[in-house]
This record gives structure tokens, sequence and C-alpha cells, in this order.
């Protein structure tokens, strides 16, 4: 969580600066809440799964940068990250979900708790839907 905070923390700072280099383009950060995604019901120890992942860019300007992906000990916590052009004028229509996933290698036994990225709260808290997928042998 602490790890998560401190991402925020880091786009936010470079949100705020300026880095204008002449004629180059300059890009404003965002992480995005995950909408939903599949995960299987269990584990096994040693496989690979792919885990999907669906999301709502907030204009047509918002392109996919990356998946945020933290871990401490079995808990994994899980956002998307956006990038937009800085000066465009963007619309505020709602763009068709997208997609993302990755490869999630099972290396622990016990569960693994997913932490998915909801947004934030009217009070600017941060959001999480957790997941708990148990490891079978």
């Amino acid at each position: 969580m602490k790890k998560f905070a401190l991402f925020i923390l880091f786009v936010t700072t470079l949100t705020g600066c300026s880095l204008d280099n002449g004629n180059q383009d300059t890009y404003t950060y965002e992480v995005l809440p995950v909408d939903s995604y599949t995960l299987p019901e269990k584990f096994t120890l040693g496989n690979t799964y792919e885990i999907k992942l669906k999301y709502t860019k907030p204009t047509e300007c918002h392109f996919f940068q990356g998946i945020y992906y933290s871990k401490e000990l079995n808990t994994r916590t899980i956002a998307i990250q956006a990038a937009v052009k800085n000066g465009q004028v963007c619309t505020q229509s709602i763009p068709a979900p997208s997609e993302a996933s990755f490869n999630f290698y099972v290396t622990n036994t016990g569960s693994y708790i997913f932490k998915f990225y909801k947004g934030k709260d009217a009070t600017g808290n941060e959001i999480f839907e957790e997941v708990e997928v148990p490891v079978v042998n």
C-alpha cells in the first residue's frame, strides 16, 4: 500500500513539473482504475496464468502506458498506467473499454491476494478490490 501511495506521489510530481523541451511532445501520466479482471478460482504451484484486465480510458487522448504491478509477500497491487499528450483537445466521450493482460507465475504456496485499484472515493482515499486465490499442489 505504501509503495502504491509513493507511486501516486511520484506520478503527481511528474505531472506538476514542466518538461518544456522546445518542440518535443510532453505527457501527463495517470493511474487508471481496473474495471474488471479475470482470475482463476485457484492456482497450481509452478504454473503460469494469464490475468486479463479491463479498464476505461477517461478520454480518447489517453493511451495505455503499462500495468502498475507491485508485490509485497503474497500480495499483489495492480492498476493501469496511462499517458496523455499535453496540449491536445480531448473529447470527454467515454471510449470503449480496453483490455490488457499479464502472465503470473505461481512461486509460493498458501494464497495470493490481488488488490485491484478501483479509483478514489469522495474524500480522495484510494479504493481497492481484494481477491484471494488459493494455491494448490
